[in-house]
């Protein structure tokens, strides 16, 4: 081997390492801030007061755009995973935040990671966003609520909605009138953040120079 190949060789390993050690850090990084994220929390009048507010998936998606969809997906599972020890719903909360922000910041990972463009980022986000909110349904239903029956019985729970709007007498209604739209509205706010600050952080993110 020249010693041009093994300078090449060695140089290329080096890249490999540094971007490496890169996504370890910047997951990391972005998993703390994401986890202190989860604290501030604040409930929505429209909303009954067990449903709270937070930008927890903020991180996650700038992750996602700036080093790929898995180090997004593997953020949401860090932040839960630390909340986990002082959970209060037994793990049911953690595991349905980490199944919804998995599937917002997935597809919004993916489709920027083809579309290296602000408009790809939209799309993405957005297409995410819709994902989220549309699984939400199903995840309630099917999953956290059921759970949740073991602690307030099921009535008291459609009776919060209620107090709200009379209208919402099923747990399927109150799913879908409430906590679909307030999905979509939670991943919008993190859409914004993230379209006002990624260009911004994202060379400090990745290592290297600002164009």
């Amino acid at each position: 081997m020249s010693t041009n190949n093994t300078t090449a060789t060695k140089t290329t390993c080096a890249k490999k390492a540094s971007m490496n050690v890169r996504y370890l850090t910047v997951t990391a990084m972005l998993s703390a801030v994401a986890f202190v994220l989860m604290f501030l929390e604040f409930s929505i009048p429209i909303m009954p007061s067990f449903i709270k507010l937070d930008l927890s998936e903020l991180p996650a998606l700038i992750g996602s755009f700036a080093m790929g969809p898995g180090c997004g997906v593997l953020i949401c599972l860090i932040k839960n995973l630390l909340h986990l020890t002082i959970t209060t719903t037994g793990g049911v909360g953690e595991i349905s935040n980490f199944i919804l922000g998995a599937f917002f910041v997935m597809p919004a990972g993916w489709v920027y990671k083809r579309m290296k463009s602000k408009k790809g980022a939209l799309i993405g986000s957005l297409a995410g966003a819709v994902i989220m909110s549309l699984i939400s349904f199903p995840s309630n239903y099917f999953f956290v609520y059921p759970v949740y029956e073991n602690f307030m019985p099921l009535e008291t729970i459609v009776a919060a909605y209620q107090a709200i709007l009379p209208a919402a007498d099923e747990l399927w209604k109150c799913l879908l009138i409430f906590n679909v739209p307030f999905n979509f509205a939670k991943a919008l706010f993190s859409v914004a953040i993230t379209m006002l600050v990624y260009k911004k952080i994202s060379p400090i993110l990745k290592g290297v120079k600002a164009r």
